[in-house]
């Protein structure tokens, strides 16, 4: 073995001795000649097999392509304005706090003073005790709640209905779990006039046959990503039924649940009978405060399934930053003390999205798009196929025809906006194609350019 590799060794030497006539030359023949020792062994550094096939997030690429272009950013999902006085000044008052164990460690499964407050809000919001130290876990946002949940329930070859569009990440931390996706995709009811999220409507006998003993888990999101749609009481007893039927765990992602417009009701399914036992419900701070940047979340549900989350998040994130957490615990203190009032941040800040929604609606409505006009949540997806014959679409390589209207208008028009098909698994991608998604949490003067920007195009 030793005589074949110093004969290799010097047949690939004599093969490029005519390059080692300059330092250039000498580098190539380096390069060349450890790629021809390497190549095999870097093999064994390859993705996992749990992960091959995984491409790089919509975000990446997307945020990648803001920073060449410099667009006008109604993509991403994110608040462009000041969050809340009182909740930025607890931030700064903790660092200031004569109290040193602020910026230390505190307790792994959530700060007791945030759980303390997610427990009283909670329980009064669901109409059971839930206990801070048994029934919630503090993650770091709620990405990290999704995981924890995920690779806390999800085992081999265990099923997970996934209803679509979905937020992006649900599919592939399926995979990650070794379970297998199985997705359904909300329909768009044939209407003419303005068009609601409630017609984004699931078919219940598609839903029913997904349902088998392998099944472990449904993914709700209400109020959804992107569409906007409030699930209804109507159709959350569907499901709950199923689950029961099944006996399978509901995943209810509700981010976006003080986020509510035109006097609808967001129902939580834990509540619906039965249901308790078998669901979990994920929150964000984020979301609740506006601030996405701090990245706290929370996971709530009965101790025998929150135990699971426990055991993932402490040997993943362990715990989540005690200054954070002791911040977003202000705030809600503050907010219960004036739940329901007008004053609440929770029914204020529904209140000025709602204007904001309905311009949106309106400008791109003018520009010749078809926009679904969201009951919850701050995005809004649209049409934007009557345009088709003003672009050149052919200019863009992507597959996808989304990706290409998205791009064509970051680069041509300075309008950055998400191609739905990204949150549609492979072979429902076309479902999402004719679509755009903006996000209309923004300050009213970004959202006046962009309309102007439409208006001007047309």
């Amino acid at each position: 073995m030793m005589l074949k590799t110093c004969r290799s060794v010097c047949s690939l030497q004599q093969r490029f001795s005519c390059l080692l006539t300059s330092p250039s030359r000498q580098q190539q023949y380096n390069r060349t000649l450890i790629a021809a020792f390497s190549t095999k062994g870097m093999d064994k550094f390859d993705l996992p097999k749990r992960l091959q096939g995984s491409t790089p997030s919509v975000w990446n690429e997307y945020i990648a392509l803001a920073m060449q272009y410099k667009p006008l950013n109604l993509g991403q999902g994110f608040p462009d304005d000041a969050a809340p006085e009182y909740v930025t000044n607890s931030l700064a008052d903790i660092a200031k706090d004569e109290n040193p164990l602020l910026h230390q460690y505190t307790r792994g499964n959530g700060h007791v003073r945030l759980v303390q407050a997610l427990s009283k809000l909670y329980s009064g919001l669901i109409g059971r005790e839930v206990n801070p130290l048994t029934d919630i876990l503090v993650t770091s946002g709620a990405y990290e709640a999704l995981y924890s949940t995920i690779m806390g329930h999800v085992d081999v070859g265990d099923e997970v209905i996934i209803i679509e569009p979905f937020f992006d990440c649900y599919e592939p931390m399926v995979k990650m779990a070794n379970g297998i996706p199985r997705f359904i995709p909300l329909k768009l009811s044939e209407k003419d006039g303005p068009i609601s999220s409630a017609d984004w409507v699931l078919d219940e006998a598609e839903l029913e046959k997904l349902f088998n003993e392998k099944t472990k888990m449904i993914i709700l999101n209400t109020p959804h990503n992107p569409t906007g749609k409030v699930f209804h009481r109507k159709e959350l007893e569907l499901i709950a039924d199923l689950c029961r039927k099944w006996n399978v765990l509901c995943v209810s992602d509700e981010v976006y649940e003080w986020l509510v417009f035109d006097g609808v009701e967001h129902i939580r399914i834990c509540t619906l009978p039965g249901m308790w036992d078998r669901t979990i419900t994920i929150g964000s701070a984020g979301k609740t405060f506006s601030v996405t940047g701090w990245k706290i979340g929370w996971a709530y549900g009965p101790q025998q399934l929150i135990r699971n989350l426990q055991m993932v998040h402490q040997n993943c994130v362990y715990t989540c930053p005690t200054p954070m957490q002791e911040g977003v615990a202000r705030s809600f203190e503050v907010e219960l003390a004036r739940l329901g009032k007008p004053e609440s941040y929770f029914l204020s800040l529904p209140r000025e999205l709602q204007p904001k929604r309905d311009f949106m609606a309106k400008f791109l409505s003018e520009a010749g798009m078809r926009p679904t006009i969201p009951e919850g949540g701050y995005f809004m997806v649209a049409d934007w196929t009557p345009l088709e014959a003003k672009l050149n679409l052919e200019s863009e390589p992507d597959k996808y025809r989304d990706y290409k209207f998205t791009k064509w208008m970051t680069k041509n028009m300075g309008l950055q906006g998400i191609p739905p098909s990204a949150f549609y698994s492979e072979p429902n991608k076309h479902l999402g194609e004719d679509f755009v998604r903006y996000c209309f949490i923004k300050k009213q003067e970004n959202l006046n350019k962009a309309a102007e920007l439409l208006k001007n195009w047309k």
